[in-house]
């Protein structure tokens, strides 16, 4: 018998409004990844600490925790963390929260989170080569999934099946031939936690990676015309495919050899 992960979502942050004496009140949001299932608390400032937050998950939970909490601000991450810790309970950085983002911006609470300016992705971790491609998407659950691929990133929510896409949908991507960095990029993409890629108007034009909680990486730079049309071209098919789009590792172009494949979705 499989039993289903038990997963929540929660933030802790500053709410807009104060208390009577003009402290500033964070709030403890959680919810369940339906939204079905939401618990809030308001704490002053002067009593904010990871035991509050503890208590209030404990409260939360009346006797059933559950096996993950997701948390998508770097601000709240370290307290609920530690959190997590005093109650044996996982805790996953990840911008997806679609079901608290969506909660907390009907109750106009800030959902946007401050990202670091882009920095170039470290020398050492260049590919040789470069380029973009699409594929169908219903060809990509069983085209990767049953190819030895040492990095495998395709999260069930991201799936073109459980987007609602037709099989036929072009998926935009960007393919990276890494030579004998192959396996180095990929396992770093991998420790980065990649979300997606974008393309930036420059000059210079360039592809952006946002990664983790907020950091972005410039993967390549282009000046070149028939480059700037194929990158504009990869943003028209997102919007197509409800952003959904995939990145790509291998060693060569000989389809032999697969070192690291992500399916990427921008998440706000």
């Amino acid at each position: 018998m499989c039993v289903k992960m038990v997963i929540w979502q929660a933030d802790f942050y500053k709410r807009p409004q104060k208390d009577e004496t003009g402290q500033t009140l964070w709030g403890l949001s959680i919810c369940d990844t339906t939204g079905n299932f939401q618990f809030e608390a308001i704490c002053p400032q002067s009593e904010v600490n990871s035991n509050w937050i503890a208590n209030k998950i404990q409260q939360a939970a009346g006797g059933k925790f559950p096996d993950k909490i997701q948390v998508f601000r770097s601000q709240s991450l370290s307290l609920i963390e530690q959190a997590g810790r005093n109650l044996g309970i996982k805790v996953e950085a990840t911008r997806r929260t679609s079901a608290l983002k969506q909660w907390l911006q009907q109750k106009q609470y800030p959902i946007a989170v401050d990202k670091a300016p882009p920095m170039p992705l470290p020398e050492k971790l260049w590919g040789q080569e470069w380029r973009f491609a699409t594929l169908a998407a219903g060809d990509i659950a069983d085209v990767f999934s049953e190819r030895p691929i040492p990095i495998l990133e395709m999260p069930e929510i991201l799936l073109p099946i459980n987007l609602g896409l037709a099989s036929t949908t072009a998926v935009p991507g960007v393919i990276i031939y890494g030579g004998r960095q192959s396996m180095r990029l990929a396992r770093w993409l991998q420790e980065a936690v990649s979300v997606a890629l974008n393309y930036v108007p420059g000059p210079p034009d360039g592809l952006v990676l946002e990664a983790g909680l907020a950091d972005r990486w410039v993967v390549v730079t282009f000046e070149d015309k028939e480059v700037t049309d194929a990158a504009r071209l990869f943003e028209q098919r997102k919007q197509q495919s409800q952003g959904l789009h995939f990145l790509l590792v291998q060693p060569d172009d000989s389809g032999m050899t697969y070192s690291g494949f992500w399916l990427l979705k921008s998440e706000d």
